[in-house]
């Protein structure tokens, strides 16, 4: 007996972050020409990494690799301000694609770091996101992964103490790490919105909505991709089984065995593509049916940066 119905989430895929991104480095390829280089991954999705560099996108993690005079893209995860000054000093033509709701972030943490504050970070080490954050600062930033961290952090003093939040982390992990900074620092200041950006939450709530009404959940997204991760987290956490796909490739047929309602979405970087031929794939082993689901309408949209009208 395999899967009979697909339930599709709703929303699912690019947030206007991912696409303002992507659109940067294909209009700096359309205008200044291959090779256009890009400081890491400019999102975390294999399939658009790939794309982009068959249209002449050179990825790269080290500024020296970077030669004289060309044109370079940070990343829609951010970067810090050595990042930013190492690329200004080398004389690089730069096109800043840090998602605007990671550079509130940057932005809140400048102003507050002027006014004598300390910051406590709720993030996973290692990501660029947080590497970029908490690289506005040289000092005075601590970062928690869970909530055994809150007890490890030592701030010199907490008198002028805030905290910030990675953007594509799981919503209720995130609001039980601050609850757990409230309790052991009562005085320390929160943001007046949300650091976990719009497309995070979105996604998350229709996993929640979706759960309830499916035999197993497939997440399309790479393994690198956060906030794909945090949806079949999410998933698995509501009692349903969960697997991510980067393709339909990945698929397992195995997967949909006596599963007879199958929830698909996608991670906030993988296209459209992809979960269509995941739904071309899911059809193969037996699906007679593709259900939407209702959820919200995302109109979000962000300016390009100065320079790049075509």
């Amino acid at each position: 007996m395999t899967a009979k119905q697909v339930l599709l989430a709703e929303p699912r895929g690019f947030c206007a972050g991912v696409d303002r991104a992507i659109e940067i480095v294909e209009r700096a390829l359309t205008k200044f020409g291959a090779p256009i280089y890009v400081r890491h991954e400019i999102v975390h999705n294999t399939y658009v990494v790939n794309d982009l560099k068959s249209k002449g996108a050179i990825f790269i993690e080290d500024l020296a690799e970077v030669p004289p005079g060309a044109t370079l893209v940070f990343s829609a995860h951010g970067v810090s301000k050595a990042v930013q000054e190492e690329a200004a000093q080398r004389g690089f033509q730069v096109f800043d694609a840090t998602c605007p709701l990671v550079t509130k972030v940057h932005v809140e943490v400048a102003k507050l770091a002027k006014e004598g504050y300390e910051f406590i970070m709720i993030g996973h080490k290692g990501h660029p996101e947080v590497e970029g954050t908490m690289g506005q600062l040289t000092s005075g930033i601590h970062l928690v992964e869970d909530i055994d961290d809150v007890q490890n952090v030592h701030p010199s003093q907490t008198e002028k103490l805030a905290v910030v939040t990675q953007t594509t982390l799981s919503v209720d992990d995130a609001a039980d790490i601050a609850a757990a900074v409230r309790w052991r620092f009562p005085n320390v200041r929160e943001p007046k919105q949300q650091d976990i950006c719009y497309a995070t939450q979105n996604r998350q709530d229709a996993i929640k909505v979706m759960s309830r009404q499916v035999d197993v959940v497939i997440v399309v997204g790479s393994p690198t991709s956060s906030n794909s991760n945090r949806l079949a987290e999410l998933a698995r956490k509501l009692g349903v089984p969960a697997y991510m796909v980067d393709t339909a490739l990945d698929l397992k047929p195995e997967w949909l065995d006596h599963k007879l309602r199958v929830g698909l979405t996608a991670g906030a970087s993988a296209p459209e593509v992809l979960v269509t031929e995941v739904i071309d794939r899911i059809r193969e082993l037996g699906a007679v049916a593709v259900q939407r689901m209702d959820g919200v309408e995302e109109t979000m949209k962000f300016p390009l940066p100065k320079g790049l009208k075509l």
